[in-house]
C-alpha cells in the first residue's frame, strides 16, 4: 500500500474475512451486508455488489493456492488523498482482494472444545464504530500478542467497565440451564456475520437467546460456553483460565442447526 492510501496512513477503511469452500464465498450476502452497513456509517463510498463480487472473482480464479478450502480477505480503503485527515471527497475507494490457506480445524476441538484465556488488553468504548470491521485492529492486536502457548486457542476481550465483549476474533455466548446469551455489541466490538446468522437459526429453531450486557463473572456461573466465528463455525469452548465447562446440550444443537445450514464443519 502506498503512503497516500487513507487505509494504510489511517486505517480508514473497512474488511472482510470470508471462507472459501468449493471455490465459492460462504455467506457472501451477510458479508457484502456488513461492509455496506459499515461503509455508510464512515462515509466510504462502497462499491456494488456485482463489482465487489467481480474482484473477489478475479482473486479467486488467478489464486495459486487451492480454492477447495481457502479463506478471502477483502479490503476497502477509502481512497487515495493528500496528507492530513480530512478525505479528498472526489476520491473513489479502493478494493484489493486476497486468498489464503485455510485452518483446517481437528475434530477434537468442535467435539471437546478448546482452551482460552481472558485479555488484559480492554477494548475502549466508541459507539459509532461498534460492530463494524474497521480497518483499525489495534486493540486486537495487543490481545493476542499476550499469549504464546499454542493449546490456547482464543482470548476472551472486556471493555473498560469490565463487560465480556467478544473474542480477539470471535464472538461469544453464555448457556445456564434456564438462558442463553450473547453480549450486545453497541459500543465496542465486532459484530460477526456468524454470530447473526446463529442468532436468526436459534430463533427459527424456537431457542432464546438475549443479546444483552453480560458482565466477566457471569462466565464463572454459565454451563456452556461456546464461540463463533466466519471460518470455524461453532466451537465449544472447555476452558478459561480456572474456570471450566463441558460441551453440553445446548451447544451441540447450535452446532447441528449450523452444520445443515451451511457449515458442514460443524457436523464434526
Amino acid at each position: 500500500m502506498l503512503l497516500n492510501d487513507r487505509a494504510a496512513a489511517y486505517g480508514d477503511g473497512l474488511f472482510e474475512t470470508i471462507a472459501i469452500r468449493d471455490g465459492e464465498p460462504r455467506f457472501w450476502p451477510l458479508h457484502v451486508a456488513r461492509l455496506q452497513s459499515g461503509c455508510l456509517r464512515l462515509g466510504i463510498p462502497c462499491p456494488s455488489d456485482e463489482a465487489l463480487r467481480a474482484d473477489l472473482g478475479s482473486a479467486i480464479d488467478g489464486s495459486t493456492i487451492s480454492v477447495e478450502y481457502a479463506t478471502a480477505k477483502l479490503v476497502v480503503s477509502a481512497g487515495n488523498g493528500p496528507r492530513g485527515y480530512r478525505r479528498d471527497p472526489a476520491a473513489d475507494a479502493i478494493v484489493r482482494v486476497g486468498i489464503f490457506p485455510a485452518a483446517v480445524l481437528a475434530t477434537t476441538q468442535y467435539r471437546e472444545g478448546v482452551a482460552t484465556r481472558l485479555c488484559a488488553t480492554r477494548l475502549a468504548a466508541q459507539p459509532q464504530l461498534a460492530g463494524i470491521k474497521s480497518l483499525n485492529r489495534l486493540e486486537q492486536v495487543l490481545a493476542r500478542s499476550e499469549w504464546s502457548e499454542p493449546d490456547i486457542f482464543e482470548g476472551l476481550m472486556l471493555d473498560t467497565d469490565k463487560r465480556l465483549i467478544c473474542g480477539t476474533m470471535s464472538n461469544v455466548f453464555i448457556a445456564t440451564q434456564s438462558s442463553l446469551a450473547t453480549p450486545a455489541i453497541t459500543r465496542c466490538g465486532v459484530s460477526g456475520i456468524m454470530r447473526r446468522h446463529v442468532l436468526r437459526l436459534l430463533q427459527d429453531a424456537g431457542i432464546d437467546c438475549v443479546v444483552r450486557d453480560i458482565q466477566v463473572d457471569e462466565l464463572a456461573s454459565a454451563d456452556e460456553v461456546f464461540l463463533t466465528n466466519s471460518q470455524f463455525g461453532i466451537l465449544p469452548l472447555r476452558q478459561c483460565a480456572d474456570l471450566q465447562w463441558n460441551v453440553g446440550a445446548i451447544t451441540q444443537q447450535a452446532q447441528k442447526l449450523l452444520a445443515a445450514n451451511g457449515v458442514p464443519e460443524c457436523a464434526a
